[in-house]
């Protein structure tokens, strides 16, 4: 949230006035990086208080924002969210039905929200990851209520157009690293991965939580401006990147330290609510790094329509587009190594089923392309004949394709 339009005092009371709410004063919100955001103080708040958040969206026409105010008022009462206000009418026969929540002010939309209690969280834990991942999937499940999803939804951001604009200023390695991410990204079946309402910017400064004496408790989630109907694991990995990464400020080189063992609180939150498919499970580690490529554009983007349209001041935050770039490669990294990695699946039969005795039997039982395959392999024989009776004697390795494991001779007595 950034201030790019300048209002003044008496029109900040007219528009407040239209909402039912006395303005006194308006505090710009810096935090954020595309609409003009305000705290708004009542002539009922006391000093250093505040009861409104005031936004005015830049770029999104006032029609997304009207389907904006439907989706927060699905979720209310499940999830901790700031339902847009409705603008008073004049006119006593209109129904609850033709509640506006909007009001136009030259072709941007203006909204107000009631504030949420909670601060934004300087660092997360792995229960806040498991929390968050909880509320995520509850998001997901509850608003699969709003059919066609197309319809509530505002449509995905161009973002091939963006790539296209952008690598040609990119130096060649970072262009091949976008490319791939992006060819491997179309390489998954797409078609079939679950789908719905996504929030798709589901940061840590987009929640408000209770932070007191080491305990944590989520009390707000923000900023459903870019509601669309998406994949629900690149929903998934867009919360997770942010999540679970610390990012380092510019006294520490600006570093990208991505934890995984947050990720898996996060997905064992997640899976809480809603369980995830075979396929969203393989696609997940490809979409991390897609969902870092698409912030690593966005934030070029912002550069390039701040540059354009003359936008400057102090009030204007730009984020660092190369923390992103590093995030991508990162979970690249871990992409190709997979691509050259197999998984065996091995049984061996101890005495007793004591890996501490010796093998009396040993069964090779097959190579897979994932861990998860070979995981569920394991499971499925664990049930069966003689197996059932043995089930410590399974285990997993992995190894990397085209490299020799073995790296001297042995000895014969």
């Amino acid at each position: 949230m950034s201030v790019y339009t300048q209002l003044t005092d008496d029109q900040f009371a007219a528009f407040c006035q239209s909402f039912g709410v006395s303005f006194a004063r308006a505090i710009p919100i810096t935090q954020g990086i595309k609409n003009s955001n305000w705290f708004i103080q009542t002539t009922d708040d006391v000093d250093g208080q505040h009861s409104y958040v005031f936004t005015l969206f830049e770029e999104r026409p006032p029609a997304d924002i009207e389907k904006m105010a439907v989706i927060l008022n699905q979720l209310n009462g499940k999830l901790p969210v700031a339902a847009p206000l409705a603008v008073i009418e004049l006119d006593a026969a209109k129904t609850d039905n033709d509640k506006r929540y909007v009001i136009h002010y030259e072709d941007k939309a203006i909204t107000l929200v009631p504030c949420l209690a909670g601060t934004h969280p300087e660092h997360t834990t792995q229960a806040m990851c498991h929390e968050i991942g909880a509320a995520l999937a509850l998001l997901h499940e509850t608003l699969q209520a709003l059919q066609p999803s197309e319809q509530y939804g505002v449509p995905l951001y161009p973002w091939a157009d963006v790539r296209d604009r952008e690598r040609q200023f990119m130096p060649s390695d970072e262009a091949k690293l976008m490319s791939d991410i992006w060819r491997a990204y179309t390489d998954l079946p797409l078609a079939t991965l679950p789908k719905g309402l996504c929030h798709l910017d589901m940061f840590a400064d987009n929640t408000l939580w209770h932070l007191q004496k080491g305990e944590s408790r989520l009390t707000g989630l923000l900023d459903f401006t870019e509601v669309s109907s998406e994949h629900y694991v690149m929903d998934i990995a867009i919360t997770i990147n942010d999540f679970c990464t610390t990012w380092g400020d510019a006294e520490q080189g600006e570093s990208v330290n991505f934890d995984r063992s947050k990720m898996a609180a996060f997905l064992q939150g997640y899976e809480s609510k809603r369980l995830l498919g075979d396929d969203e499970k393989r696609a997940l580690p490809v979409m991390l790094a897609k969902a870092a490529v698409i912030f690593w554009l966005l934030r070029l983007n912002v550069i390039h329509y701040n540059r354009t349209e003359g936008r400057t001041g102090d009030n204007i935050m730009v984020k660092n587009p190369d923390l992103m770039k590093r995030l991508a490669a990162y979970h690249w990294s871990h992409v190709e190594k997979a691509q050259n990695t197999v998984f065996v699946l091995e049984h061996a039969l101890y005495k007793d089923d004591d890996k501490n005795n010796d093998v009396e039997d040993y069964k090779l039982i097959g190579v897979f392309a994932t861990e998860q395959q070979a995981q569920t392999a394991m499971s499925q024989l664990k049930m069966q004949p003689g197996f059932k009776d043995y089930p410590n004697g399974f285990h997993i390795d992995a190894y990397p394709l085209n490299q020799v494991n073995w790296s001297s001779g042995f000895g014969c007595n």
